[in-house]
C-alpha cells in the first residue's frame, strides 16, 4: 500500500511531550499515531475508555472512602459504637504510645 501524508494542528507542548514519551518508548510519533489509527480500526472505536470525568472528584473520593469504613465497621461490629465509646478508645491508643 502506498502511504499518504497527513497533516494535523497540534498543540506544540503536546507535540513535544507525546514525542519524548514515544521516544522513551522506542517509536517516533508518526508510528505512535499509525498505531493509534490500526488500533481504533480494529477495536471499531477509541482504544481506550472515552468516560466524562466526576466534576467534583475528591468529593466523590471521600464519600466512597467514608462507605468503605462504614462497611468495615459493620463487618467488625463497632458500627453502633456511641460518641463516648469511640473517644475511649481513642485514648487508650494514645496513652499506649
Amino acid at each position: 500500500m502506498a502511504n499518504e501524508l497527513l497533516e494535523i494542528s497540534i498543540d506544540e507542548n503536546l507535540r513535544k511531550a507525546a514525542t519524548d514519551l514515544y521516544s522513551q518508548l522506542g517509536f517516533d510519533l508518526s508510528t505512535a499515531i499509525c498505531m493509534f489509527l490500526t488500533r481504533s480500526v480494529q477495536v471499531r472505536g477509541f482504544p481506550f475508555s472515552m468516560i466524562l470525568p466526576v466534576e467534583n472528584y475528591k468529593a466523590m473520593a471521600a464519600v466512597e472512602a467514608m462507605k468503605r469504613m462504614s462497611r468495615d465497621a459493620e463487618s467488625l461490629g463497632i458500627a453502633d459504637m456511641t460518641l463516648e465509646e469511640i473517644n475511649a478508645e481513642i485514648a487508650a491508643v494514645r496513652n499506649e504510645k
